[in-house]
């Protein structure tokens, strides 16, 4: 069986991504509990997991489910550290949506 794609996004495709696996690059800006607030070209709702190990102002890479409300329920997140350049992050989610041919295989192939 084939794994399944986890196209990138940022906030703006959230909407389009409804009820399926992504990976988002972001800024974490607040933790609360079993939640987190990401940075990644707008504020994302991030529902933790027990193995979530993020610190508050560091890059983060999530992948995870986007829910009806738009929040991501984390599969796994990894923590970056401090320095990140989120406009070539914001790059890479364009081209990737801009040239998904490149980026993604045709079903069937």
């Amino acid at each position: 069986m084939a794994s399944e794609a986890t196209p990138r996004i940022n906030a703006h495709y959230l909407e389009q991504f409804t009820n399926q696996t992504v990976r988002i690059v972001g800024k974490v800006l607040a933790l609360h509990g079993e939640t987190a607030t990401l940075d990644a070209s707008g504020s994302i709702t991030i529902h933790l997991n027990r193995e979530s190990h993020l610190t508050v102002n560091n890059a983060a890479e999530i992948i995870g489910k986007v829910q009806q409300d738009l929040s991501v329920k984390v599969l796994q997140a990894t923590d970056f550290g401090g320095s990140m350049d989120y406009a070539a992050a914001d790059a890479v989610v364009d081209a990737t949506h801009r040239y998904k041919e490149i980026f993604y295989e045709a079903g069937g192939e």
